[in-house]
């Protein structure tokens, strides 16, 4: 069975996530996708609501499960059996990092091989980030993520958009 770990911090899951799951989903008899804690990032969701999250969108294909880790990504892929690691790229300026990251977990991990996958060519620019962004100032983001996740950033915007009107006493 060939099982492959797909992490990254889904703060929150997009389209273009999405369109590696999809493909990964194909490639591999199961896919195990990690949220992974990221030191240098102050995430919008907790862990527990992307693994919810991701649960949501992901569904639709039986042989991919979600889970959190706060370790190693490939401490996790090796406890879980997997040989394989999923590596998402939108394009040419993904490429440098990732092929970096991979050498440190081929260092860690040499039984475990990285594999690069492309976001689907329309969804080259879509990154968690800039989605985050682009909900908080109320542009029309569901062209880059699935209505589950448009839900909650919505709620989420307009509950600190609530909070900060309490703070200025409007």
């Amino acid at each position: 069975m060939r099982l492959a770990v797909y992490a990254g911090t889904f703060d929150p899951v997009t389209a273009g996530h999405l369109s590696v799951i999809e493909r990964a989903a194909r490639l591999f008899d199961r896919l195990l996708v990690v949220v992974a804690k990221n030191p240098g990032k102050e995430p919008l969701f907790c862990a527990e609501e992307r693994v919810e999250m991701l649960g949501e969108v992901t569904k639709r294909w039986p042989n991919v499960e979600s889970t959190s880790t706060e370790g190693f990504v490939v401490d996790l892929a090796r406890e879980r059996g997997a040989r394989y690691l999923v590596r998402g790229v939108r394009g040419a300026t993904d490429v440098e990092g990732e092929i970096s990251l991979a050498n440190v977990n081929h260092a860690l991990a040499p039984d475990i091989e990285t594999v690069f996958i492309p976001a689907h060519p329309g969804l080259s620019e879509v990154s968690s980030s800039r989605l985050k962004e682009l909900a908080s100032q109320g542009v029309d983001v569901s062209r880059y993520c699935p209505p589950e996740v448009l839900a909650r950033l919505e709620r989420r915007f307009a509950v600190q958009s609530l909070k900060g009107n309490d703070v200025l006493g409007v």
